[in-house]
C-alpha cells in the first residue's frame, strides 16, 4: 500500500471520528440543557434542541419513562452512543485500511 493512500485513509478516518463526535456531543449537550433547564426562547438552544432532535429522530422517543427527564436522557443518550460506537468502529477500520 503506498503511504500517500495510508495518509488519505488516515484523515478518512479521522474525520468519521470527528463527525461521530460531534454528533455525540450535540445530543450531550441538549441532554444537559434539559436537565438544567435552559432558556428555550435562547437561539442558541433552540439550535442545539433541533439539531439534536434530528440526530435523535429514531430514538427520542423509544422509551416510555414516566418522567420526561429520563426519556431525553435515554432516548438522546442512546443515540449519542450509538453515533460514537458506529463512528469510532467505521473510523477505526479505515484506519487499517
Amino acid at each position: 500500500m503506498s503511504p500517500r493512500y495510508r495518509n488519505g485513509a488516515h484523515q478518512a478516518g479521522t474525520v468519521v471520528a470527528v463527525v461521530a463526535d460531534v454528533m455525540a456531543f450535540i445530543l450531550a449537550l441538549w441532554i444537559l440543557m434539559y436537565l438544567l433547564d435552559a432558556n428555550r426562547a435562547n437561539d442558541l438552544v433552540r439550535f442545539v434542541h433541533g439539531s439534536a432532535a434530528w440526530l435523535a429522530g429514531w430514538s427520542h422517543d423509544l422509551f416510555t419513562f414516566d418522567e420526561a427527564w429520563a426519556r431525553v436522557v435515554a432516548g438522546y443518550g442512546l443515540a449519542a452512543v450509538v453515533y460514537l460506537f458506529i463512528g469510532h468502529a467505521v473510523a477505526n477500520r479505515i484506519h487499517r485500511h
